[in-house]
């Protein structure tokens, strides 16, 4: 957890204190952007810092900079995985599995086959744990949005899963 005191800091410019913020973040940013952008996981988790490093003075509310960098990590992650989708199909980065090696080949798979938006909807409600409604506000999209390409992103999982 950061400290709101840390976050103030580095809003006035302490250099010290924005390192520090931003490593706290790195590993919360990784695992968003990894799932949705792919084998393009660690540069969409380095253009996701750049943003935050550049818009952290910007932040209103210190004591919600996770919810922020989420958002952005979902947005530059997105961002990032139409980019490479455009160039060329991408490998998915390691998630953490169950104890078959093989589910996770196999889930990797299925994964990479979605569309970016599928997947950033997926890490949310099943990664995340968040709500159709707290997804729809990160992924700034209405609600009835986020919930149907839930709904497609599921259907797409499991018709590809039998496949």
């Amino acid at each position: 957890m950061i400290e709101e005191q840390l976050v103030r800091a580095a809003q006035r410019g302490d250099t010290v204190a924005m390192n520090d913020v931003l490593d706290a973040l790195t590993p919360y940013v990784g695992r968003i952007c990894g799932p949705i952008a792919l084998s393009d996981g660690p540069d969409a988790a380095q253009e996701a810092l750049i943003a935050i490093f550049r818009g952290l003075r910007g932040l209103e509310n210190p004591a919600a900079v996770f919810g922020w960098a989420r958002a952005i990590a979902v947005r530059e992650a997105v961002r990032v995985a139409r980019r490479g989708q455009r160039q060329q199909p991408a490998e998915l980065a390691d998630l953490p599995a169950a104890d078959d090696p093989q589910l996770t080949v196999d889930v990797q798979d299925v994964l990479r086959r979605l569309s970016p938006e599928h997947r950033a909807v997926l890490v949310l409600r099943d990664l995340e744990g968040m709500d159709e409604q707290a997804a729809a506000a990160v992924l700034d999209v209405p609600a009835g949005t986020a919930k149907s390409r839930l709904h497609r992103a599921r259907a797409s999982f499991r018709k590809a899963w039998r496949s």
